[in-house]
């Protein structure tokens, strides 16, 4: 892959939200049950080093999991009206710098009854970024 090209598969993300926005343009792809998104590194999503922020790749590991989670709810066939983040643990391993594309790899560790438990890797095409695990409260009707 060249600087700042998208994979293949990945097109705009379409669930955007106000936090969410000053970080577009992101990309998404359903591969394999899972969720995964990507951007290519900014300045904006960068610290004072030109190193991607910690802040961010929390934002992209939690919105990766959630999206994956609820992809699995749904086809379990569940009817949900939401989840919410219960816990969020984040190693950091590695470094993203400006104009690397940086994707998410998220699965399912188990999906229960009220809580769903998922993990996702942060990666470059050159390294691991960071590894995430997250438990989400599953809201029903």
């Amino acid at each position: 892959m060249t600087n700042k090209s998208i994979p293949d598969g990945f097109a705009p993300h379409k669930r955007r939200s106000p936090f969410t926005d000053p970080f577009e343009p992101l990309y998404a792809r359903l591969d394999d049950g899972q969720m995964s998104l990507g951007t290519v590194v900014r300045d904006l999503h960068c610290n004072s080093r030109g190193l991607v922020h910690g802040g961010f790749i929390a934002t992209l590991a939690d919105n990766a999991m959630g999206l994956t989670c609820g992809h699995a709810l749904e086809k379990d066939g569940r009817k949900i009206l939401g989840m919410v983040t219960v816990n969020l643990a984040i190693d950091y391993v590695g470094q993203a710098k400006i104009g690397e594309w940086l994707q998410t790899d998220s699965e399912i560790v188990k999906l229960g009854g009220s809580l769903v438990f998922v993990s996702t890797t942060l990666r470059t095409d050159a390294t691991i970024v960071a590894r995430a695990n997250a438990t989400f409260k599953i809201k029903t009707a």
